[in-house]
């Protein structure tokens, strides 16, 4: 470690002129030390120091380190409050993006880095990111000027947002171009009498079902209201009210899109009937989604439970649970949450949805799954299902903070058999896993042909997720379970290698997704997200 006097970071942040002249008082060698609780980077500060200080010798603490994306965001933050954002702006904007063509429609809500808005911007929920431009068009036109600029940009990274919960997506990038839709967020009902609604894909389930419930309806819309409509409603969308309502997407009536070369486009089972296929499972490749109309169903007061149980013999829960859900009413969906056992037990957290307002009926449908461990905590009330959705909290201005790469994987299980439980514990028990997650599907979901559309897979019990830190740990404690599954849901899985679409998407799928590729987005346009590749021909 240099030696000399040290000067903590804290004091840099708060007073940047202060900071130097003391720095200068102090004479010799000062060494810069980081606050305990982040703050400004050190090297970012050393250099513009050494701008502001005469005669006076820096030193750092500690080995340099490579120049990671999260270490240049934090250097650029640094520069930022030391410097000043419009010498930052400068500074941070990337190679290879040409900003002064951006369309003059989206000038004034472009943000780039150094922008103050960009902070909030960034990154997503659960993903670290570093884009070098975010374009947030308003409109339909907005979204064709804002994809006519990605296409003269096509040696980039380019990602589609809507509300940045995608574990899979590529809604941010390092360097990129990211076009959010979040500012297309409106709700309207548009046909009572046929609970018709129409919603911007960047409005959250919560925002949705607020507006639903005052009309006693619902949209399954997966299992936390802070999702956006558009990545869900294009993927699958498996949730609390699937059993009972089906997937998101099918009850999807209508996607309005903008396509590859800016043409705007509506797709239903009466227009555009094949894209309409696509797009409800396959929808990150073909197009921009700019509203989409859903038919709601009536849905008054519903049972909302959350249990807590621990297990002593987390293979027996599993197998206890995989019987009570099998055999469950179509009314009742249950997800089965736990991690690494800890001091040979395991705590399993259930939670769920009864559709029903009835309270004996209500546990009499949540007392089998509170059976499969150890009741240790329980809070089951009646409520609404807009209330289920807004326990998610609000994002605001100040966006999404996700750090680094989410890491996942995913199966959907045919039946839960004792050979997959016991498989199940030995994962958990190998320490790659932090976050083990199994959806209850089957009821309505099944009810829709598994051609109908591009989300082939009607038929398994479960969709099955985990967590971990390292891809490739992962991928070799996952691989032992493999044989187990029946295809993936993609909006839970991380590993990008081009074989994960075979178990995406059954071969005669696949096959007509490529040749519906070809004729939408022939050039491949939308490529940073499992990849439909046009020019891969089986």
């Amino acid at each position: 470690m240099t030696e000399g006097i040290a000067l903590d970071l804290a004091a840099a942040q708060a007073d940047p002129d202060g900071f130097a002249a003391l720095a200068e008082r102090a004479g010799g060698t000062v060494v810069l030390h980081e606050s305990d609780d982040g703050g400004l980077d050190p090297w970012t500060t050393a250099v513009w120091l050494a701008g502001r200080t005469e005669g006076v010798r820096i030193g750092l603490p500690g080995p340099v380190l490579s120049a990671s994306s999260e270490m240049r965001e934090k250097a650029y933050e640094s520069l930022e409050i030391l410097a000043g954002p419009r010498l930052a702006a400068q500074i941070q904007r990337r190679e290879g993006i040409d900003y002064d063509s951006i369309p003059a429609s989206l000038a004034d809500v472009a943000i780039a880095p150094g922008d103050p808005r960009y902070r909030g911007r960034k990154s997503t929920y659960m993903r670290g990111g570093s884009p070098g431009l975010v374009l947030r068009p308003r409109t339909a036109a907005e979204v064709a000027d804002a994809l006519a600029f990605a296409g003269r940009h096509r040696h980039l990274p380019f990602g589609v947002r809507s509300g940045g919960h995608g574990i899979s997506g590529r809604s941010t990038n390092d360097g990129g171009l990211v076009i959010d839709v979040g500012a297309m967020n409106d709700v309207q009902v548009i046909d009572e009498p046929k609970r018709l609604i129409r919603v911007g894909p960047g409005a959250t389930w919560k925002q949705v079902n607020a507006v639903l419930d005052k009309y006693d309806w619902a949209i399954s819309s997966g299992d936390y209201g802070g999702v956006g409509v558009g990545g869900l409603a294009t993927a699958g969308g498996i949730g609390l009210l699937s059993r009972e309502h089906g997937l998101t997407i099918d009850n999807v009536r209508a996607v309005e899109l903008v396509l590859a070369d800016g043409t705007p486009v509506r797709a239903s089972g009466d227009e555009n009937h094949d894209l309409f296929w696509a797009v409800r499972g396959a929808g990150a490749n073909f197009g921009v989604a700019t509203a989409f109309e859903f038919e709601a169903s009536p849905v008054g007061e519903v049972g909302w439970a959350q249990l807590t149980l621990v297990s002593p013999d987390l293979e027996q829960s599993l197998k206890q649970y995989g019987e009570v859900a099998r055999t469950a009413p179509r009314d009742t969906t249950v997800f089965f949450l736990t991690g690494p056992p800890r001091q040979g037990q395991s705590v399993v957290q259930l939670y769920g949805l009864v559709d029903s307002g009835d309270a004996d009926t209500i546990v009499e449908r949540l007392t089998p799954f509170a059976e499969t461990g150890l009741l240790a905590q329980q809070q089951v009330v009646v409520t609404r299902y807009a209330d289920v959705m807004a326990q998610a909290a609000d994002v605001g201005p100040g966006g999404h903070h996700g750090r680094g790469e989410p890491i996942a994987r995913s199966g959907f299980l045919p039946v839960l058999t004792d050979a997959f439980a016991r498989d199940a514990v030995e994962l958990l028990d190998s320490g790659e896993v932090f976050f083990f997650q199994l959806r209850h599907m089957g009821g309505a979901i099944a009810d829709t042909a598994s051609d109908a559309t591009a989300f082939a897979h009607r038929t398994p019990e479960f969709s099955v997720t985990a967590l971990g830190q390292s891809q490739q740990g992962l991928d070799r404690a996952w691989d032992r379970l493999s044989h187990h599954f029946d295809g993936l849901y993609l909006s839970f899985e991380t590993d990008l290698r081009p074989e994960r679409l075979n178990d995406a998407f059954p071969p005669a799928t696949l096959a007509r997704l490529r040749t519906l590729k070809r004729r939408y987005d022939a050039t491949n346009l939308f490529r940073d997200n499992f990849n439909i590749d046009p020019e891969v021909q089986k």
